[in-house]
């Protein structure tokens, strides 16, 4: 059984920092190219950051500079860490792994409020 399970999102100050983590089962991790997406209410789902198999990255311009992905082959986790963060940056944020198939995780809340 394939699973995503994302952990680590909570409410944050602005200035804050966060690790979300996704774990995952069920599939050939290191296969699969892996990324983590945000959706805030009202908007459609987005693209944040992503992490080949060969461990090369790409980070959406808006948090460039501010959050970077990691991933741990052996612990079959993603990593994303997300420093100075901003009220912009409440959303629910998605793991995604993909290769010949697409799975997606259920999401973790992240809220940045003073």
């Amino acid at each position: 059984q394939v699973q995503l399970v994302e952990s680590g999102g909570g409410l944050v100050q602005p200035g804050g920092s966060l690790r979300l983590s996704c774990a995952a089962s069920g599939f050939t991790f290191s296969s699969y190219d892996m990324s983590w997406y945000r959706q805030a209410p009202g908007k459609e789902r987005e693209l944040v950051a992503s992490i080949s198999t060969r461990g090369s990255t790409a980070i959406t311009n808006s948090v460039k500079g501010r959050f970077s992905i990691s991933r741990d082959n052996a612990k079959r986790t993603v990593y994303l860490q997300m420093n100075s963060l901003k009220p912009e940056d409440t959303a629910v944020y998605y793991c995604r792994a993909s290769w010949y198939s697409v799975y997606w995780g259920q999401g973790t809340h992240v809220t940045v409020s003073s």
